[in-house]
């Protein structure tokens, strides 16, 4: 069985001394540090097929681990701790948790990753958050891994739009994965999301953990308790008096407190306007009951842009954990088909 591997690449952005990881990590001026999982068990360390995961708001890097397993037999599998996550730095400035400081992060890694190895295909899985950044990224024509890797800036965009300016791009996203998330964003899922999102809490054991936070996400699904004690892992971080934290920065809810109704409807217009230019492959997997992705918006992208093929999973809700095996079935089977038989 294999097992990843923990690697950082430097981003634009000054890290936080504050965070768990400012002493150990020493971030350059004006940079921070992203993590970043690799899973590999190709035999061939420079593999030129390179898939990236990303997660959702308020998890890390991890949450893939069943579906790396599997896929990293095949591919490079990429799965980063977005900044303020898991093994991550957090940011010095709270505003720049938002998805232009994100995609910045990944062209960064990009960009790393081609210095390592030549990337000759490029796949994206995106859950929640993780495809909206996708969108911000596969959203603009020619887009795709940097020909090489550049100093960082120090600031990321200020539009979604404006990513694509940062570096000078070759390979392009082949085929994107958006797990339960669209351009257009239910708000009443987004106020559930605020209720919980950076509040403090201490666990005593990771057991503790695990029963408050499927408290909050039962919607995942059906997991066995063992399969959602494993995702609670990494989903702590160990206090210095003892006793155990939620893994991210609790910062990350102020830009999120700060959404109106309105500011998400310019949002989902901005956003309809990338996907409609998203050139790469499609594929869109949506819970049933999912209160973030509505049928409506689903049915939307299988008929607009990159007309997306529409995957629903039963009894499931925001977000499927690419766990269940008929989610990893369909996952495997959309990114390892060949080219002529993948749905348009």
């Amino acid at each position: 069985m294999i097992e990843p591997t923990l690697n950082y690449v430097l981003c634009p952005g000054a890290a936080s001394a504050a965070g768990p990881f400012g002493g150990a990590l020493a971030s350059p001026p004006a940079q921070h540090r992203m993590a970043y999982w690799e899973w590999n068990g190709t035999g061939n360390p420079a593999h030129p097929h390179v898939v990236v995961c990303v997660h959702g708001l308020s998890r890390q890097g991890r949450d893939f681990d069943t579906l790396a397993r599997t896929l990293g037999r095949h591919a490079r599998v990429i799965c980063p701790d977005v900044v303020g996550r898991g093994q991550s730095d957090w940011l010095a400035d709270p505003a720049g948790y938002q998805i232009p400081q994100y995609a910045a992060d990944m062209l960064a890694l990009l960009g790393q990753l081609q210095q390592q190895a030549p990337v000759q295909t490029l796949d994206w899985v995106g859950t929640s958050m993780g495809g909206l950044i996708g969108m911000a990224l596969c959203g603009q024509p020619g887009l795709g891994v940097p020909d090489e890797p550049q100093e960082p800036r120090p600031s990321a965009a200020t539009s979604a739009a404006a990513v694509g300016s940062l570096w000078p791009l070759a390979v392009p996203v082949r085929r994107l994965v958006l797990n339960d998330v669209g351009p257009a964003i239910e708000w009443l899922a987004l106020q559930r999301i605020g209720q919980y999102l950076g509040a403090p809490v201490r666990f005593d054991s990771l057991q503790q953990a695990a029963d408050a936070m499927w408290a909050i996400s039962s919607s995942f699904g059906p997991h066995t308790p063992e399969q959602w004690l494993e995702l609670s892992r990494s989903m702590v971080r160990a206090l210095p008096g003892g006793g155990l934290a939620l893994h991210y920065d609790p910062a990350i809810a102020q830009a999120f407190g700060a959404m109106t109704p309105e500011a998400s409807a310019a949002g989902a217009q901005q956003l309809w306007q990338l996907y409609d230019r998203i050139q790469a492959r499609t594929l869109l997997l949506r819970g049933t009951q999912s209160d973030l992705l509505a049928p409506e918006t689903a049915q939307a992208m299988t008929l607009r842009g990159p007309r997306a093929n529409l995957v629903e999973f039963e009894g499931v809700g925001h977000a499927p954990t690419l766990m269940a095996q008929d989610q990893v079935t369909a996952v495997m089977d959309f990114l390892l088909a060949p080219d002529e038989t993948v749905s348009a």
